[in-house]
């Protein structure tokens, strides 16, 4: 349980990283760079350990070209430039979305059942976004609102639906046409990257670098794959090994209070009564929705993705 607490501790500290990182590069360059390297290593792993394996279908390239679209490059661009405007610990509330985008996503889908009380344990849950997404900060008024959201908080609420669409494609691939995780989130990291960082060129200042000080850009990018793309994926996945999938998501709603810590000590943000309300009310939610899934046998839930943090 230990060890549960520590990785989504780990994922909290992920959205400090990145917001420091932000104060040194463009977001879309800080994407590209991190996991154009990133993938780079897991696929140069991948080939000394199993060259055999190193291999892809020319059926599933267009799997493969949506995953690193919409889990790689969609997802990340969206909450990095989200990220920059908001507040870190908000940037991970909203996304705790997540459960209740895979749900809705597998009963769209899937045509998975959904009971009573889980439709009242997701509109729970998506009410109790409404008290943090009605502040706003002098940095999010700078992009503008659509309705009552900001620019800023559409951005990083459809980065967390391309999130978990791309667990969704990742299934496919690990899953169902047998590519190791290795290979898949690689592959899948070097084209998100790669068109994070054309992106960049075509919209980001360029003249020298779209980095401001090398060395602080520098150490962010390394401490993220490190912490996020080495440690916390590997870790998640042995975690998968011993706790159902239902239980990682439901503990998941630990990253934002971390966060919320995090922001508070390293980067001096403060953390309002809203962001609390919020967090009791989507608990709630969650706890209908959850009691609800343990119901479900065992052999069901266990084959079930569970959502991603970051």
């Amino acid at each position: 349980m230990y060890v549960v607490i520590l990785l989504y501790a780990l994922f909290a500290s992920v959205f400090t990283i990145c917001k420091m990182g932000l104060q040194y590069a463009q977001p879309f360059f800080f994407v590209g760079t991190r996991m154009l390297c990133a993938g780079t290593l897991m696929l140069s792993y991948q080939y000394f350990r199993a060259r055999d394996q190193f291999s892809i279908s020319k059926k599933d390239l267009i799997l493969f070209g949506a995953l690193g679209f919409f889990s790689i490059y969609l997802t990340n661009i969206l909450e990095f430039w989200g990220l920059k405007y908001l507040t870190s610990f908000k940037t991970c509330f909203i996304y705790s979305l997540s459960p209740f985008v895979s749900a809705l996503l597998s009963y769209l889908l899937f045509a998975e059942r959904m009971t009573g009380k889980k439709w009242l344990g997701l509109l729970i849950g998506f009410t109790g976004f409404i008290p943090i997404l009605l502040t706003t900060t002098q940095e999010e008024e700078l992009t503008g609102h659509f309705f009552i959201l900001s620019w800023a908080e559409i951005a990083v609420i459809v980065a967390a639906i391309s999130s978990v669409y791309g667990w969704i494609l990742l299934k496919q691939l690990v899953a169902d046409r047998g590519y190791s995780p290795l290979m898949a989130n690689g592959l899948s990291m070097v084209i998100g990257g790669s068109f994070a960082l054309l992106h960049s060129w075509t919209v980001e200042s360029w003249n020298p670098a779209p980095f401001t000080e090398f060395l602080p850009f520098l150490g962010c990018t390394i401490l993220l794959i490190i912490v996020s793309n080495l440690i916390c994926y590997n870790l998640y996945g042995l975690l998968l090994r011993k706790y159902s999938p239902t239980f990682m998501s439901f503990a998941g709603f630990t990253t934002p209070f971390f966060t919320a810590l995090f922001g508070w000590l390293y980067l001096g943000e403060t953390v309002s009564l809203p962001f609390f309300a919020s967090a009791g009310i989507v608990l709630v939610g969650l706890l209908v929705f959850y009691l609800e899934e343990l119901k479900k046998p065992l052999a069901v839930r266990s084959t079930e993705p569970s959502a991603k943090i970051l």
